[in-house]
């Protein structure tokens, strides 16, 4: 079974509520790949795909996904669209 693709930024209380909720699931037979940055803390087993740059809440999504291509939510739609993955 494919991994489902989590942005590890993607969330008011990110990174750590979500890789807490990550694990979780994986614990839970969940296969998880975590999108976020190299020094992401306390991910534990978790594979991660890197990514440089995040999307912050006050930045506008159309034009923020076409300036910033190594975003974690950029790096999670290509992990779904290359196979990696198989939902975001």
């Amino acid at each position: 079974m494919k991994p489902i693709a989590v942005d590890a930024m993607g969330g008011d209380k990110a990174p750590a509520e979500i890789v807490a909720g990550a694990k979780q699931a994986a614990a839970e037979g969940i296969p998880v790949l975590l999108v976020g940055p190299a020094d992401l803390a306390d991910r534990g087993d978790l594979e991660l795909l890197v990514a440089t740059e995040v999307i912050g809440m006050d930045e506008d999504p159309a034009s923020s996904v076409k300036k910033k291509k190594d975003s974690t939510l950029v790096r999670s739609a290509e992990a779904v669209r290359d196979g990696k993955a198989s939902a975001m």
